[in-house]
């Protein structure tokens, strides 16, 4: 059996970023993720400043697919704007890939299917044991499966299922776009173009306020790529989507049971307003590593509910009010 200080289920960016702290203090590290890196992950793949700088990751030293925006384009139904707003765009096939090889920590791929405490440690499959475990495996995490499903259970409401895809396209707008409850979708569609002739474009709503109005999203897919093709922004004719869900930043009450840590969408913190995960799955994941090599509290409540893509504007208000009815 394998034994470490650490084990942390997940490689993506909260995983990676626990890791990579977690190795810095001197412990041994292991993290098992199912895929092997570099792999997809869908992701519109948008990255603030504030989450560069968690990471102290200047991006003139980040060597592959990067793209910078300092406006986007936001469309209402009678209404376009475009707030000044410095963000990023990245291709997470890169960036995890980047972080998990930056962190060092060992990567073993392994699909983990029972977590048990035993004697005060953590047994993973029979396989692996460790003082301390971190769930940094998104939504469908087997360490909130197998720990924290009974004492945190996920608010239905705060569901969201999405549609996109991700591929090469030689853009002409390099503009991000977004659109607000277009025709009736209870969320938002995007238009994300990225560095070296790639492009994300998809859609996602509130799961409840999608069945309660019988809408189906693949319906809005095709009113969405229609206009796409409509503005001369996409023209496709072989679209092939891809769908998950994730949850939006609820009360998260139980995040650490024992030496058992939830980071990222494991734990549910993607942003009320705009759906933004990477930077609360970094802030957390720091959080996780403190609280270990400190025996710290751990807390999220000092990561934002909202995100500061739109900071106080009257488009971020009216988006924020919106998504809290």
């Amino acid at each position: 059996m394998r034994t470490a200080d650490a084990v942390i289920v997940g490689g993506g960016p909260a995983g990676s970023t626990c890791a990579w702290k977690l190795l810095d203090a001197g412990l041994d590290v292991l993290v098992l993720d199912k895929a092997t890196f570099p792999r997809t992950k869908l992701c519109a793949g948008w990255v603030t400043p504030e989450a560069l700088r968690d990471l102290e990751l200047d991006p003139g030293d980040y060597p592959h697919s990067f793209m910078t925006f300092e406006a986007l384009r936001l469309h209402f139904k009678f209404l376009s704007i475009a707030p000044r707003t410095r963000q990023h765009s990245i291709r997470r096939f890169e960036f995890d890939d980047f972080l998990l090889q930056r962190a060092g920590a060992e990567v073993v791929e392994h699909k983990v299917k029972s977590v048990r405490e035993e004697g005060g440690d953590y047994v993973i499959d029979d396989a692996f044991r460790c003082r301390y475990l971190v769930g940094a495996a998104g939504t469908a995490c087997p360490v909130y499966r197998n720990l924290f499903h009974d004492s945190n259970p996920r608010a239905s409401g705060l569901q969201i299922a999405t549609l996109e895809q991700e591929f090469a396209y030689d853009w002409q707008d390099p503009t991000c776009h977004l659109w607000f409850f277009d025709g009736g979708l209870p969320g938002y569609a995007w238009y994300v173009p990225k560095a070296n002739g790639h492009i994300n474009i998809g859609l996602g709503g509130i799961a409840y306020r999608l069945k309660a109005q019988g809408g189906h999203l693949r319906d809005y897919w095709r009113q969405f790529t229609a206009k796409l093709g409509k503005r001369g922004l996409v023209r496709c004719d072989d679209y092939r989507p891809t769908g998950y869900s994730y949850y939006l930043r609820g009360d998260v009450d139980t995040v650490k049971i024992g030496n058992a840590y939830l980071v990222g969408d494991a734990a549910g913190l993607a942003t009320r307003d705009m759906g933004e995960g990477i930077g609360p799955a970094v802030a957390s994941g720091l959080l996780a590593a403190r609280s270990i090599v400190d025996e710290a509290e751990y807390s999220l409540a000092g990561i934002g509910d909202f995100s500061d893509l739109l900071g106080r504007s009257t488009a971020g208000e009216k988006i924020r009010r919106w998504m809290l009815r």
